[in-house]
């Protein structure tokens, strides 16, 4: 999830976990604690694409992470603040749950996380954009009503339950929502005789009205979106796979990283005799079905033995685009 939402989550876990004992600081730690796994975006900026990809949410975002660190972190704050009321170990309990909800919290998004790192496999729930208002607002709300109440106030410890309680609610109601549209899209493409290998889903973003399904058949990938308000059929539109376009290149060590971190779910496409490796699982960077780019594409550049993997920029018109298109889907076809 976008760091705003780990950070009311971490402050939330850190205020039910040692509020009544620090007061504030519990909320300021659980935040810091919240966003450290995050922390692995900087990996960008000293390796090469692929494996900066391959690290992020993974060892950051593991169980073993949160045990191995929650006492490191946690003697560092209690040295910080010996003065309190707080023992090493009540801070450590503290940066624990801030640690682990963090991964717990990014499972129910389309990138999902290595909860189990070592293990490879990638939990990844697909219910949830990464940046979800109706989790977040009501959460931040009532965290912001608990901040001026007295630590020991019975409000105080309402607001945090009341946030916790919501907010925890409303992911299980959105992997409902996503059954739902699950059996929307099969429906579909029972109705329509197209036969499938397999299909994924996920919410479109900054909501949970509109879904988007990616379908595999034998030669083609096909993408459709629905809406709860549609009253009309759901349509589809196919991408060839062109996984021949790779050629020798799909032995490379490289792209077998890439198809294994989007488990598959990929298209090569050329532009002027350049390659490019596209990601589905994100879908297109706009609501437009004619459009070709990707929300995550990358530039296959051949250099010698090697092979430079490119990460395509965005641009803030494409995001002004998409969202300019995405609240008028969200309403219906």
């Amino acid at each position: 999830m976008d760091s705003l939402t780990q950070i009311v989550l971490g402050a939330a876990v850190g205020e039910a976990v040692l509020g009544r004992k620090v007061g504030n600081k519990a909320m300021l730690f659980g935040a810091i604690a919240g966003t450290i796994p995050d922390l692995d975006v900087l990996t960008r900026y000293i390796m090469d694409t692929v494996t900066a990809t391959e690290w992020h949410r993974g060892f950051s975002h593991s169980i073993f992470f949160s045990i191995l660190f929650a006492p490191v972190f946690g003697w560092l704050v209690w040295k910080l603040n010996s003065k309190e009321d707080a023992s090493w170990k009540d801070w450590s309990w503290l940066m624990f749950w801030g640690l682990f909800t963090h991964p717990v919290l990014d499972a129910f998004t389309t990138w999902g996380t290595q909860l189990f790192w070592p293990f490879k496999t990638r939990l990844a729930f697909q219910s949830v954009f990464v940046i979800d208002p109706l989790y977040t607002v009501p959460f931040i709300i009532l965290l912001i009503l608990a901040f001026f109440q007295k630590r020991t106030s019975l409000k105080r410890a309402r607001f945090i339950k009341l946030g916790l309680l919501i907010s925890s609610s409303y992911l299980l109601l959105t992997v409902v929502l996503k059954g739902i549209a699950f059996g929307k899209f099969e429906k579909a493409l029972e109705v329509q005789g197209i036969a499938y290998n397999q299909m994924n889903t996920r919410p479109a973003p900054l909501n949970t009205i509109l879904w988007m399904a990616n379908i595999e058949t034998e030669e083609a990938y096909l993408m459709g979106d629905y809406s709860f308000f549609d009253s009309k059929s759901i349509a589809f539109k196919s991408y060839p796979k062109n996984h021949e376009l790779l050629g020798s290149l799909k032995s490379h060590d490289k792209i077998k990283r890439l198809i294994q971190i989007t488990e598959g779910w990929y298209t090569i496409s050329e532009k002027n005799g350049q390659l490019y490796f596209n990601d589905l699982r994100f879908g297109l960077i706009s609501m437009d079905k004619t459009d070709t780019q990707f929300a995550f594409s990358y530039k296959l550049v051949p250099n010698g033995e090697d092979l430079i993997v490119e990460d395509m920029p965005k641009f803030k018109q494409d995001a002004k685009r998409l969202m300019a298109s995405l609240w008028l889907r969200i309403w219906g076809n």
